[in-house]
């Protein structure tokens, strides 16, 4: 009998196996292969369960360390300086951890983040375990 590689108390998937699963679904998408058989193949996987699950999105505009009693002073109107120059690009996470970077822009009324640089699937991998 085959143990499970994670334990309760760790739950995060082992990197070699995403790794694994990342690199099956680069070689079955390759030129010339029929897209219903790479359909087929992912959802073969049980990989579906997965694009359900909720992650947490935030996009980091800069960071500052204060004292507590600067913070004690704080009130409306009050400027707090950021580690970023305007037009640096901004750091968007996923469950804190660094994805990609972008620029603001507007959509309709809101804000949204332009990528314009996303973090590669291996360091992404690298820095999950």
């Amino acid at each position: 009998m085959e143990t499970p590689k994670n334990t309760d108390t760790d739950s995060r998937p082992d990197p070699e196996e995403l790794k694994e699963l990342l690199d099956d679904e680069s070689t079955s998408s390759m030129p010339g292969q029929n897209m219903d058989h790479v359909a087929a193949d992912r959802e073969s996987r049980g990989l579906q369960f997965l694009y359900d699950v909720p992650l947490q999105v935030s996009v980091e505009v800069g960071r500052s360390r204060i004292l507590l009693r600067e913070l004690l002073k704080m009130g409306e109107g009050y400027v707090i300086e950021l580690d970023k120059i305007a037009g640096d690009p901004l750091d968007l996470y996923v469950n804190s951890r660094l994805i990609a970077r972008g620029e603001a822009v507007m959509v309709g009324e809101k804000f949204g983040i332009r990528l314009t640089d996303v973090v590669s699937t291996s360091d992404r991998l690298e820095k999950l375990g």
